[in-house]
């Protein structure tokens, strides 16, 4: 990792392998396989995600990764699509974002598609990207909010080894119109890495 105050000028790999997957920033033409992902999950997604509200267009998606790609090279987020190394086939999206380059502090977000819940990819993915952020970009703390009632997020969090910080209640509103909970798990460095 390269020491600078200056994050664009960081230089890090747009990229890496996990044991089933790959996990890479946006490439022009993602936008595809995202649409095609989203549609296939809306029901899922809906409760838990903003850009789920509606169905996106083909060209929304498309739009969506090229400015992803943007904010990856001027590291004001780092979006990340997930693929299944031996089939290529893509099965969602991780990210860093609320990036403090300063201290070193990174939200992770996350989404999976229907058809591949279930088989651990999300909390590998969780693992790669923490791994990634602890050994590239120097990370001292990395958090994970979600709903109180996405049970499924809150699973993958505690999975992946995040330890549970606290429920901040009625932090948020739902995409459902009520007030959530939201919890906040975390590792930090001289703690859990």
């Amino acid at each position: 990792m390269a020491d600078s105050k200056d994050p664009i000028l960081l230089d890090f790999p747009e990229s890496f392998e996990t044991e089933r997957l790959l996990i890479r920033a946006p490439l022009w033409g993602d936008g595809v396989s995202m649409n095609k992902a989203i549609r296939e999950s809306i029901d899922d997604l809906r409760p838990w995600m903003a850009f789920a509200q509606v169905i996106p267009t083909l060209e929304e998606s498309e739009k969506v990764t090229r400015e992803g790609r943007l904010e990856f090279l001027k590291r004001d987020k780092l979006h990340m699509r997930i693929f299944r190394r031996d089939t290529e086939g893509f099965i969602g999206c991780i990210s860093l974002h609320h990036l403090n380059w300063e201290l070193r502090n990174f939200e992770i977000g996350y989404w999976i598609r229907s058809a591949c819940e279930g088989k651990g990819y999300m909390t590998e993915a969780v693992n790669g990207i923490t791994n990634f952020a602890i050994r590239e970009l120097g990370a001292n703390r990395l958090e994970i909010f979600c709903s109180a009632r996405n049970t499924k997020s809150a699973a993958v969090a505690e999975r992946a080894g995040f330890t549970l910080e606290g429920i901040l209640r009625s932090a948020s509103l739902g995409y459902d119109g009520e007030r959530h909970d939201s919890k906040v798990f975390a590792k930090v460095r001289g703690i859990e890495f």
